[in-house]
């Protein structure tokens, strides 16, 4: 009898792990296919990026700094080798991208221009997406790192090697209004 009680008491523990287990892969992979998300608006924001700078180019051609700052920011961030590396480039391409925009208000000709009114909308819709794709991934992110420090899931956690997610946040200055002077 007291043998059964004791195969009993460690079914229960072993389901009860599995359960913690199961629950903290579920949301570890939750994190990484948010974090695949990002990435795919990410790349369409690369691949868009030198066609707005491009049609700025023609009309702005003394804002060749900005537009080289913005340039070489994509390329960071296309070249990132990690996730950490990704996050700290796209915050510095974050900063930029309203600057491209801002720049169409000192140039009628540029605002009235369809290519880039297109472009602009096809921008603006990405940073849309983007910034409700790493809302996602951040709320993933939050109930990971909460289940992993939770007790007993915390014990669990750090006996077989979970850790936890950094969030994506964005810099502050990503949030300022972009200033244009001539």
């Amino acid at each position: 009898m007291a043998m059964w009680i004791v195969l009993g008491v460690f079914a229960l523990v072993a389901v009860w792990v599995i359960g913690i287990y199961n629950g903290l892969v579920k949301l570890r992979v939750l994190t990484d296919n948010s974090w695949s998300d990002i990435d795919v608006h990410l790349k369409k924001r690369h691949d868009l990026i030198p066609n707005v700078v491009n049609t700025v180019k023609g009309y702005a051609k003394h804002e060749q700094e900005t537009l080289d700052k913005v340039i070489q920011a994509r390329n960071q961030a296309v070249r990132a080798t990690n996730q950490e590396a990704q996050m700290a480039a796209e915050s510095a391409l974050s900063q930029l991208v309203p600057r491209i925009m801002a720049l169409a208000e000192a140039y009628p000709e540029l605002k009235a221009n369809a290519q880039f009114l297109d472009l602009q909308s096809q921008l603006a819709t990405l940073e849309t997406e983007i910034a409700n794709a790493r809302r996602y991934y951040n709320a993933v992110v939050r109930d990971f790192n909460t289940k992993q420090q939770l007790f007993p899931a915390s014990l669990i956690a750090s006996l077989l090697g979970f850790s936890t997610k950094k969030f994506f946040e964005v810099e502050e200055a990503a949030r300022a209004t972009p200033q244009v002077s001539f």
